[in-house]
């Protein structure tokens, strides 16, 4: 494991605790600020693609629904869903640590994992992986 943060990896991995769907994660780690919020929004976009193609989706067939649009989300929580019928692809929150951001995505086990990963670091992004037990 990098440098991350123990208590975000711990409450990362707890979230992925047994539930509808086995779950996987990845940190993100920025060097993004507060004040660069169009560049954490693409960012965002960016990964979301990858974990759509990693999950077998065409990124085309899929958008995000973020928390601005619902009241029942958090303002930096954002869900990766497919066009067709709202299918669950990725889920993330955005959060903002010691001055950057973190980026915390859930999406499930049986995307491609490793290659999730390999792909978000090829984009120039430090990134953990979290499994659950």
């Amino acid at each position: 494991m990098s440098d991350v943060d123990e208590d975000l990896y711990e409450r990362t991995r707890r979230l992925l605790e047994p539930g509808e769907i086995e779950l996987v994660g990845a940190i993100v780690h920025t060097d993004l600020e507060s004040s660069e919020d169009i560049e954490m929004h693409q960012a965002t976009v960016d990964i979301g693609e990858i974990i759509a193609e990693g999950a077998g989706y065409d990124p085309k067939d899929t958008y995000v629904y973020s928390g601005s649009d619902d009241t029942q989300f958090a303002s930096n929580q954002h869900q990766g869903l497919t066009l067709d019928d709202d299918e669950f692809v990725w889920e993330c929150q955005q959060l903002l640590r010691n001055g950057t951001f973190d980026v915390v995505f859930y999406y499930e086990a049986s995307a491609d994992h490793d290659s999730i990963l390999e792909e978000i670091r090829a984009r120039g992004f430090e990134v953990t992986g979290v499994e659950g037990d």
